[in-house]
């Protein structure tokens, strides 16, 4: 399916008012499932979401009801992460990073300028890596579906004060990263000044210039408006990063093994269509933000792999992950040291 941007915001809005006339059936439902995502409603991940949530109650002929509360409705990704593992909700969209103050090994495939495509992407995270990962959150105590999510190639915009052309462009930069080691240590070894914020506050950080810029693929650059508040974006391509899908373990395990069969189906089929969704949007969006007076410029990312090697990044990296998972990696994105 070809997901034009015209077309996801229908979606959005036809999952909006679904999700509103549901409300009534939801009370008689025998398991009531809360999902947080940090992603507005307009974001394609935020869309299947719904569209998964829905299509659960439909085939389990309303014995499973999952609301969706988009946006950081409750909390930042810390505090969602917090409150999934207490209970407190059931399910959570999880930033690859942001699960990474957990597991680690999530923060894996975002290790800095690994792939370069995704034909590389889904491979790994559909063979080899994926598996590593999964088998890592679970051990945790929390349960994630087995597909993960796009959230896309990430890329670097700044405030009008600076234009970002080299390495030496980064040097004492104040940059917005999510809460994890992993970019905070890249942007360190770029020279650059990381502050993790939340994404939730990341639009007030970048008014107030608290920091000057912040890195996140374009697809949020768009639907969080952050157009508004920066002037430049240079096209990095640092690193990919996406969401997994995860569940307390104690809900998951409540369901019968029919429903529980269900909620992991719908959650993986809008997966893929996340994934076609979140491509075509992105073919359109540079076009789109140079419109909304964005001013793009291209990166090398050689120049920036050296940085990082002399910095000590990748072999920091190498050693924190171990070997094994390492060697898997580079499977499929070739030697990174």
């Amino acid at each position: 399916m070809n997901m034009t941007r015209r077309g996801v915001l229908g979606l959005a809005s036809a999952a909006g008012a679904a999700t509103i006339l549901g409300r009534p059936a939801s009370a008689a439902a025998e398991f009531e499932f809360k999902l947080g995502v940090n992603t507005p409603d307009t974001h394609p991940l935020t869309v299947r979401l719904t569209e998964a949530a829905r299509e659960i109650g439909a085939r389990s002929s309303g014995r499973v009801s999952v609301a969706v509360f988009s946006n950081g409705q409750l909390g930042g990704d810390p505090e969602m992460l917090s409150q999934l593992r207490a209970g407190g909700i059931e399910l959570l969209a999880a930033p690859s990073m942001t699960l990474s103050t957990l597991v680690p090994l999530s923060g894996l495939p975002s290790v800095g300028f690994a792939f370069q495509s995704y034909d590389q992407v889904w491979a790994a995270m559909d063979g080899g890596v994926g598996d590593i990962v999964r088998d890592a959150i679970v051990k945790t105590g929390v349960v994630p579906m087995k597909k993960m999510w796009d959230n896309g190639f990430r890329q670097i915009t700044s405030s009008s004060s600076r234009q970002l052309s080299s390495v030496a462009d980064l040097r004492g930069f104040k940059i917005r990263v999510p809460v994890t080691a992993l970019l905070t240590s890249l942007f360190s070894g770029l020279g650059a000044l990381p502050s993790s914020i939340s994404y939730s506050e990341l639009y007030s950080a970048l008014q107030t210039h608290i920091v000057e810029g912040q890195e996140n693929p374009l697809a949020q650059v768009s639907t969080g408006k952050l157009y508004e508040v920066q002037k430049y974006c240079a096209l990095s391509n640092h690193c990919w990063s996406g969401y997994w899908v995860i569940a307390n373990r104690t809900a998951l395990a409540s369901l019968p093994q029919d429903l529980r069969d269900i909620v992991n189906q719908s959650f993986d089929a809008a997966a893929d269509k996340e994934r076609a969704d979140l491509l075509e949007m992105d073919r359109s969006l540079q076009a789109e933000l140079t419109a909304k007076g964005l001013v793009f410029n291209k990166l090398d990312p050689v120049q920036f792999r050296a940085a990082l090697v002399k910095a000590g990044f990748y072999a920091q990296w190498q050693k924190a992950y171990g070997e094994a998972a390492w060697t898997q990696l580079e499977t499929y994105t070739g030697k990174l040291i």
